[in-house]
């Protein structure tokens, strides 16, 4: 086969070698446009792991790039005026120039053809003239041959909020290094480590606002960066910052990041005569934002991957499909990460009222890939002093915390999510909700929500879902609230809602969201009851149309919500939430793609929160004063034209003005068009951005499925509360073992589970012990 790589850089370099070591007889040709040894980058950082990965897959280029590599442990936050310092991080630094010189002799070693200073304009020309089977489109960043075929790439370009400059210093830091300095127009960020022995990264980012305040988008080079050396002329010692980026002039040297991803990364072209594939890799295929450090570690993979699939022996079509499959759901892992951390970066000022002890915890969990058990991996020492700061005392893990609401005292921070399990009877409460409410009370969660509840017999979901609109009903909630009471130390809450457009609907485990079925033979005698919601627009095509609200239907369901209110406080219940969340009728007022009213309850957000907040501030004025009350909203529509995460900041200020003490963050669920982008915690950096722009305390909620994700997310201030939906569904007593897995005893036992939790124990522990490795060695160093 003859292999043509178009662009040098780690990817091209690497897939070329791994392809000549492992088929000598292939002809493989990189092309480049630079010299040998220009390189317009300064040190890149690769993992621990990443190493690994190469010293598989070719084990002479691996020790070069360990032998060059400068490896630390350690990362240091400096912010406000302190620092905090921890250990176990397992980096390895090494310059961009001598890392593409390694992979440069290995090439020429391994008989690899590079060609330079040949810049590529037309790569079906250059693919003819070495007769090429197979393209490698390693052109980076801001690839052509993507560009020359967009239309079949379909590439997704975004530029992020920062600007940053790529410099270098002859300061070394002996540390990973995030240094963050306020000025008068807000905060400047250096992310700064050592790549050899003289010679570190120091890398300067600001939002782009910061930047123009400061003049720094009309300052030339030489000014921006004598700037840049007095801002942070703490950390360099009298060291100078250096630009080997002379090309460009003024502020070109400051650039946004752009994150690229592709649909597809095969094409095909004719080429003498015949199909030829073109193949993206590494930054031409996609792009991770430096805060994370993996972009050369993607090019590096997708490389290996690459070649691993062509030793496979299938035919070309099955390796390039296979390729593509794979790594783009890799990468797509990554840049989910990367983009949690690129935000982070983008908005320090969220977290700027933070001490250093939370600040320096959510600045390393900020990509969700690093939990808080990882943390106990790498610096156990340092995470028991964070969780004795954080808990005030004796270390305890986050989400064992208490916390006070009003005149509440929550035990711990975790909640049973209200779950809907369509089980009532004419909107009453049976025995399987005793049951199913009072085991999961007595399994240690501090807090047990009951399923979404109608004020109305037409404002249930299901013919299954519960009501609280006659004493019936109200007895029976009593009954349930009793026990909670009497035999745990949790609180139980009720959600109020009214399901509006997904109304007169199927029961969970038949057709969800679609219309009762007519009985056979009588499509005439459907049972559905009439809808109500904001506007006349139906949940899907074949659902209900809805009767759009009268300002009397407004006033009667207020009425409703209110005389429900009532009856929950008369029943006992220690928490009350209202939904305003997943296209249920108050939802349809808050989304655009639902609300076509032209009255004052349509328009702007603030004209299309008005019912709610009237619906809120109505159930506030009865309910206790002593006890809190949440709002349920979906932070994100998912949906082109629908809110987005800004306008959730702005309906959790309306609420927070209205008196609610916690935004309960959902998101999705208002339109069958949403297209979610889900994966682990995927709804936590809502409640993250909501809790520290708002000021107001959120519960997370969605895809938190293990005590490592609540503790994350609580440790780090991203919310105050963690909602936990379907674990708890597989385990009822979810909350004891997830603190027993983890050897905290923090948790309050039943007294008639007592002997059961120290037998629990005494296995857990027994299981550790047979576990645990035959030496000591640091699960993250080289070893």
């Amino acid at each position: 086969m003859n292999i043509l790589c178009i662009g040098g850089g780690p990817a091209g370099l690497y897939f070329g070698l791994l392809m000549k070591q492992r088929h000598p007889g292939h002809r493989v040709v990189v092309v480049e446009r630079n010299r040998p040894f220009d390189t317009f980058g300064w040190g890149v950082v690769l993992s621990d792991q990443t190493l690994e990965n190469l010293r598989a897959a070719d084990a002479t280029s691996a020790r070069l790039i360990g032998d060059a590599f400068n490896h630390w442990d350690d990362i240091e936050v400096f912010y406000k005026g302190r620092s905090v310092r921890s250990t176990g991080h397992g980096f390895c630094g090494i310059g961009r120039k001598r890392l593409l010189n390694i992979l440069q002799d290995r090439c020429l070693e391994l008989g690899v053809e590079l060609v330079f200073e040949t810049d590529v304009t037309d790569d079906q020309a250059l693919a003819a003239q070495y007769n090429a089977d197979l393209v490698i489109a390693s052109d980076g960043l801001n690839s052509r041959i993507r560009n020359r075929y967009a239309q079949a790439f379909v590439p997704d370009v975004d530029l992020r909020e920062c600007r940053f400059v790529w410099l270098g210093t002859r300061k070394t830091f002996d540390a990973f290094t995030f240094a963050f300095e306020q000025t008068e127009h807000g905060w400047f960020q250096a992310h700064a480590y050592k790549f050899n022995d003289d010679t570190s990264t120091f890398i300067v980012e600001t939002p782009e606002a910061v930047w123009k305040a400061h003049g720094l988008d009309s300052m030339s080079q030489e000014d921006a960066i004598a700037f840049c050396e007095r801002l942070f002329a703490k950390y360099l010692d009298g060291n100078a910052l250096i630009s080997n980026a002379s090309h460009l002039r003024g502020s070109a040297i400051w650039i946004r990041f752009p994150r690229v991803v592709c649909k597809t990364w095969v094409h095909r072209e004719s080429i003498n005569g015949r199909p030829v594939p073109i193949v993206l890799m590494g930054d031409a295929a996609h792009t991770a934002h430096f805060s994370i450090g993996s972009g050369t570690k993607l090019a590096l993979e997708d490389a290996i991957d690459l070649a691993d699939e062509f030793s496979s022996g299938h035919d070309m079509d099955t390796v390039l499909q296979g390729y593509e499959a794979r790594r783009s759901v890799e990468v797509l892992k990554i840049q989910n990460a990367a983009r949690n951390s690129t935000e982070w970066f983008e908005n320090v000022d969220r977290y700027s009222g933070m001490e250093i002890e939370q600040f320096a915890y959510s600045l390393l969990t900020r990509s969700q890939r690093i939990s808080h058990e990882n943390l106990r991996l790498r610096d156990a020492r340092w995470l028991e002093g964070y969780e004795s700061w954080l808990a005030g005392g004796k270390p305890v893990l986050p989400m064992l915390t208490p916390l006070k609401v009003r005149e509440v005292e929550l035990r711990n921070r975790i909640v049973v999510s209200p779950m809907a399990t369509y089980s009532a009877v004419e909107g009453v409460p049976q025995d399987f909700h005793l049951v199913h409410l009072g085991a999961r009370a007595l399994g240690g969660a501090a807090l047990v929500f009951v399923e979404m509840t109608s004020p109305t017999p037409e404002g249930r979901i299901t013919p299954g879902c519960p009501g609280l609109w006659n004493d019936t009903q109200q007895a029976a909630f009593e009954r349930i609230v009793r026990f909670v009471h009497g035999q745990s130390s949790a609180l139980i809450g009720l959600q109020l809602g009214h399901s509006g457009s997904k109304g007169s609907t199927q029961l969970g485990w038949e057709h969800t969201d679609e219309p009762l079925p007519a009985p056979d033979g009588r499509p005439d005698a459907a049972p559905n009851w009439p809808l109500l919601a904001a506007s006349a627009v139906p949940y899907g095509p074949q659902n209900q149309v809805p009767r759009a609200m009268t300002r009397a239907d407004m006033d009667a369901l207020t009425a409703a919500f209110v005389e429900s209110t009532r009856r929950a406080a008369a029943a006992g219940f220690d928490w009350l939430e209202l939904h305003c969340a997943h296209g249920y009728l108050l939802s349809s007022f808050i989304c655009p793609l639902t609300n076509h009213r032209t009255d004052e309850y349509g328009g702007n957000l603030e004209n299309r929160c008005r019912y709610p907040l009237e619906v809120f501030a109505a159930m506030r004025a009865v309910w206790p004063a002593h006890l809190p009350m949440s709002v349920r909203i979906s932070a994100h529509d998912w949906a082109e034209g629908g809110n987005t995460a800004d306008d959730a900041v702005r309906m959790a200020r309306l609420f927070k003005d209205a008196g609610a003490d916690f935004i309960d963050v959902s998101s999705g669920q208002t339109t069958r068009q949403a297209r979610p982008v889900y994966g682990r915690m995927y709804q936590a950096p809502f409640a993250d951005r909501i809790r520290n722009e708002v000021g107001i305390r959120t519960i997370a909620v969605g895809a938190i499925s293990e005590a490592d994700h609540a503790n994350s997310i609580i440790g780090a201030g991203r919310a105050d509360l963690c909602a936990i939906a379907r674990p708890h569904l597989a385990d009822p007593a979810w909350t004891l073992h997830e603190a027993a897995r983890l050897g905290s005893r923090a948790v309050e036992w039943p007294r008639p589970y007592l002997s059961g939790r120290d037998q629990l124990y005494r296995e857990i522990s027994r299981q550790k012990m047979a576990a645990a490795p035959s030496r000591l060695a640091h699960p993250l160093s080289k070893q």
